[in-house]
């Protein structure tokens, strides 16, 4: 598989494109050209499957286990994920960049917080199939709204049928486009100020600093903020000869400043939970 060509700042929906494509220049900063090799990522990912590591969709945790991960799954989520998310997890299966999707453990993480925080209001930043959608969906009350940007229709078109299925259109406003744009957007509107109860981001990770800025003036004080894949694959912490994919070097400073900017933000409490690839919840105070 050819690598992609890529730009650093490509302000989409999803931290990694497309094998085979080029994203389009964007209105953000500058971008810097860099090759992504899908080939390179998919072929660790087989040898990670080989050795029993990383073998379920979607399993970007942290736990060093395989062992401990499956029981995890087997004890306290499998058992408790709904048959419309069971679907639209072995469909994404099937989709060739399928570790984009919310592990399972996390998807149950982010139900739960939803309704320990009693949440109406929200937003996904990243969509990919719709496993976390699907899930924030589900554990919103029947007048909960959530606003889902992406750039990529077409993926979340494969997750739509099983939402549907689900009875949680009525829920959901997707918004394809840019990110960035669209909340510039929301801020000329009075009604979006201070609105959102919770608001999750898991999209291009070089862009979090700059929607951080902007999304603590849509989050309510006392909200959350959820960042995705803030320990970013271990990689966070490694020797700089670890042969990781080149999109996991690549997004590597971004993650490494956004965790500074938020340690240093007195303006939220956070909290830096190993769950998944990492999840920084970060709650407004003022």
């Amino acid at each position: 598989m050819a690598p992609s060509v890529v730009e650093a700042h490509t302000c989409n929906g999803n931290a990694a494109p497309k094998a085979g494509e080029t994203a389009a220049t964007t209105d953000c900063d500058p971008p810097k050209t860099v090759v992504v090799s899908h080939e390179n990522g998919n072929a660790a990912h087989e040898q990670d499957k080989k050795k029993g590591r990383h073998a379920a969709v979607g399993h970007k945790s942290v736990l060093q286990s395989d062992a401990l991960y499956q029981y995890i799954l087997e004890t306290s989520v499998y058992p408790r994920e709904s048959p419309y998310q069971k679907e639209l997890r072995e469909i994404t299966e099937k989709h060739p960049w399928n570790l984009m999707t919310t592990p399972p453990d996390e998807g149950q993480f982010l139900m739960l917080l939803l309704k320990l925080i009693n949440a109406k209001n929200t937003m996904e930043l990243g969509v990919y199939t719709g496993y976390s959608l699907l899930s924030t969906a589900l554990a919103l009350p029947d007048d909960g709204k959530i606003i889902a940007i992406d750039i990529n229709r077409q993926n979340y078109e494969l997750g739509a049928p099983v939402i549907e299925k689900a009875g949680l259109n009525h829920k959901i406003d997707f918004r394809e486009g840019l990110i960035l744009p669209q909340l510039d957007d929301m801020l000329l509107e009075e009604k979006y100020i201070d609105f959102f109860d919770f608001i999750f981001v898991d999209a291009d990770k070089d862009n979090y600093v700059n929607y951080h800025e902007r999304l603590l003036k849509l989050v309510k004080v006392g909200g959350v903020i959820g960042y995705d894949n803030t320990l970013w694959n271990g990689s966070l912490v490694a020797p700089e000869d670890v042969p990781y994919p080149t999109y996991v070097r690549h997004y590597r400073p971004f993650v490494l400043e956004l965790n500074q900017v938020l340690a240093a933000d007195d303006q939220i409490e956070i909290s830096q939970i190993p769950v998944g690839d990492g999840i920084t919840l970060c709650r407004r105070i003022k």
